[in-house]
């Protein structure tokens, strides 16, 4: 029997809110909006496409980090009625999110002493994020407390391996990943970086290469050297399946590995990212 207390995560995760539901996770949608209009929108609200198609056509996606507020009002049910929370967060190196998230479970934890809550900073953004709690609901299910569960995936977190490219270096330029003049001449000489997630839960440029599929290539590579052999594997992509269905080819022909899960990224990563994002997850033997 699971033990009783509910996960937590953001849709920073890049998990469809039905198979969070299945995973018995409660999802806290996180917000986004177009510059043109000021609206202010959550994840999910737009279907994936259409949200790409968008910035295809020059609309400027912007995003801001989860609030103090939005955690309370998603936690304090919880502890009422008479549950322990473990809360996955978006790594701290790219959003003010999991800090509010701390802050939060502070001010809840005076409130209800006899209660426990716990924020485990994952270091990791979209699917890899995804994985992590994955890997918390596997735990949960196999009886692991509250604690040892939290403990377990503070332990785990850095075997969290990321792999990115992405189709466009506008979005990188944009969210100050990389310079104008570095932009303008790998869109010139069609040169797409091959990016991680480092130790700090930072998106840091690895390598390049020249065309797409040698930077998807590159990131099955990656895979062949560091995943540890009961990993499983996401893929998640900035409406670009067929690259993911290719990406996934690759690694079950070239190096036996069947992929678990193919998801799409959302929003509030894909404002970043941009349409043509394509990221590769799983646990490895360093990051």
């Amino acid at each position: 029997m699971a033990a009783e207390y509910v996960l937590v995560t953001d849709s920073a995760c890049d998990i469809l809110p039905e198979t969070l539901k299945e995973w018995e996770v409660e999802l806290i949608r996180m917000p986004y909006l177009f510059t043109d209009d000021g609206k202010e929108k959550l994840d999910h609200d737009q279907p994936m496409h259409e949200f790409y198609d968008q910035m295809r056509n020059g609309r400027v996606a912007k995003t801001s980090g989860l609030n103090e507020d939005t955690f309370l009002n998603t936690f304090e049910p919880i502890l009422k009625d008479g549950k322990d929370i473990l809360y996955l967060a978006f790594s701290s190196g790219l959003s003010v999110t999991c800090e509010n998230g701390k802050k939060a479970a502070e001010q809840l934890a005076e409130k209800y002493p006899e209660r426990t809550i716990r924020v485990v900073d994952s270091l990791c953004a979209s699917a890899g994020e995804g994985l992590f709690v994955y890997l918390a609901k596997e735990n949960r299910e196999k009886g692991m407390d509250v604690n040892r569960n939290a403990d377990a995936m503070e332990a785990d977190k850095l075997h969290l391996c990321h792999w990115f490219t992405v189709e466009d270096l506008k979005y990188l330029k944009r969210g100050g990943r990389i310079s104008t003049a570095t932009a303008l001449l790998g869109t010139a000489l069609n040169v797409k970086p091959v990016m991680h997630v480092d130790n700090e839960g930072h998106l840091i440029k690895v390598t390049q290469t020249h065309g797409r599929k040698k930077s998807i290539r590159k990131m099955a590579e990656a895979l062949g050297e560091t995943i540890l052999d009961d990993s499983p594997i996401f893929i998640s992509h900035g409406d670009c399946l067929e690259d993911a269905q290719l990406l996934a080819r690759i690694l079950k022909e070239e190096y036996g590995r069947e992929t678990s899960l193919i998801t799409g990224i959302g929003s509030v990563i894909g404002a970043h990212s941009g349409p043509g994002t394509l990221a590769l997850f799983f646990r490895g033997t360093e990051r």
